[in-house]
């Protein structure tokens, strides 16, 4: 079996081979949507003791390129999913959604769940800030946050959790009291469930301060074991909720250590790189500055309210849209490749995918991570190539960006949510100019008051 191809062993069993190190056995119980799990993740080997496989999300937009409409329809085929199997209600959009995920194409329309339906929803940092807020669109009634990572000075969270397996553990909610102080069903979108545990922790946390009756977990792929599922019963019956969860795949994944891996991330061989030219974009005019939220003194740019970290209600959506569309012309016009690619940073994903999908043809998506990942240029591994820098906002944070084939891009737009001091950005530059792409274009979101 070649490295890391899927070989099948029956209609539901699948394995994984991981740098001839790591065998994952699948088995799948549901696929509710018929969906080829092949073109929903591969795998890799994480460098992290605590969990040591990644399923590498193909729809994502995290480790690897993807058509961004397809990034925005897996959030909505999730909505109807949603619709269909905790409200009963008959998505009449179904068929089309998934008509244009099969196709990449870019759908009409996605306000599609009715107003008597009105959740809070909470997408996962930092992996899931996009889905979440995919998901979210799909709602005409409901109120939207992401967790952060980032610790913010002039802040105090309303609520924190843990997620232990990950390599960046802390989660906080910077957002009005009034979000979570109701009785409202809450919806938490994650990319994947492998023992549920985040997702208890969260709902723990919130139920000791803002307890309600129904909580909802949403992720694209669920591998809870049977013990896994019996926890979420439990929690249940302790505190006297009811969970719903839902997934577009769900089944079971039995892990077996085969050896450890020998070669901690093999670097490719660079050929010596000539220097990129560097534009700066500015679209502070597009967006609203949150005054006072900043992380630490290096970064005294304000973060934008568009990103949902501090709260977005439905009835903003519209007027999100013509700024995403406005945003989007102005980027597009600033093209000088056709094979392009617009590159996320860290939990700043949705709006950058939003507006690549409104850049033109030739567009590819994805998001730079905290993740560090073994590195191996085998065909059907998940992270081929990959670079690490300095993270230009916090350089006491490391970050990673994977599956960048040296050559491949005429181009690449990197998104930050704010402005970002020159000299913090070179680290990442010269990591850019590794993958021999020429024309590389800043495009910062918020910028420094009084400029």
């Amino acid at each position: 079996m070649k490295n890391s191809q899927t070989l099948t062993l029956s209609n539901k069993k699948y394995t994984y081979n991981i740098l001839d190190s790591i065998e994952t056995e699948l088995e799948i119980a549901a696929n509710p949507y018929h969906l080829p799990i092949e073109e929903l993740f591969t795998m890799a080997a994480r460098i992290n003791k605590k969990r040591s496989f990644l399923f590498v999300s193909k729809v994502l937009g995290k480790h690897l390129p993807i058509n961004p409409n397809k990034g925005l329809l897996t959030g909505a085929l999730l909505a109807a999913r949603f619709l269909e199997s905790v409200k009963g209600i008959e998505c009449e959009k179904k068929e089309s959604l998934l008509s244009s995920f099969t196709n990449g194409e870019a759908c009409d329309s996605f306000s599609f769940i009715p107003k008597d339906v009105h959740p809070v929803i909470i997408g996962f940092a930092e992996t899931a800030t996009a889905l979440g807020h995919a998901f979210f669109d799909c709602f005409q009634a409901a109120a939207y946050f992401h967790t952060t990572r980032e610790e913010l000075i002039n802040g105090k969270p309303v609520i924190t959790f843990e997620e232990e397996h990950s390599h960046a553990t802390s989660h906080r909610c910077y957002i009005p009291l009034e979000i979570l102080d109701n009785d409202r069903e809450i919806i938490i979108v994650d990319d994947e469930m492998t023992t549920g545990k985040s997702a208890i922790n969260i709902i723990q946390s919130i139920h000791a301060k803002f307890p309600r009756r129904v909580y909802t977990v949403v992720s694209i792929l669920d591998w809870r074991s049977e013990e896994n599922q019996a926890e979420f019963s439990r929690l249940e019956e302790a505190l006297g909720i009811k969970i719903h969860v839902v997934s577009l795949l769900s089944g079971q994944v039995h892990v077996k250590q085969l050896k450890e891996i020998e070669n901690p991330t093999k670097r490719a061989e660079w050929n010596e790189s000539k220097e990129s030219s560097v534009e700066l974009l500015q679209l502070a005019d597009f967006f609203t500055a949150t005054p006072g939220a900043s992380i630490n003194p290096l970064n005294k740019a304000a973060y934008i309210k568009e990103t949902g970290r501090f709260g977005l209600r439905s009835h903003e959506n519209i007027a999100l849209d013509d700024k995403v569309s406005a945003a989007a012309f102005v980027l597009k016009q600033s093209r000088t490749g056709g094979k392009t690619l617009c590159l996320g940073t860290g939990e700043f994903m949705y709006l950058p995918m939003r507006l690549a999908a409104q850049m033109g043809s030739g567009i590819y998506y994805q998001s730079t991570t905290r993740s560090p990942i073994y590195v191996e240029n085998k065909e059907g591994y998940g992270a081929r190539f990959g670079g690490a820098f300095p993270n230009p906002e916090d350089p006491v944070i490391t970050h990673f960006v994977y599956n960048i084939p040296p050559g491949h891009y005429d181009e690449i737009f990197v998104f930050f949510e704010r402005e970002v001091d020159y000299e913090n950005m070179q680290p990442l530059l010269k990591e850019l100019e590794k993958f021999e792409i020429r024309s590389i274009k800043l495009v910062y979101f918020s910028k420094v008051r009084g400029e």
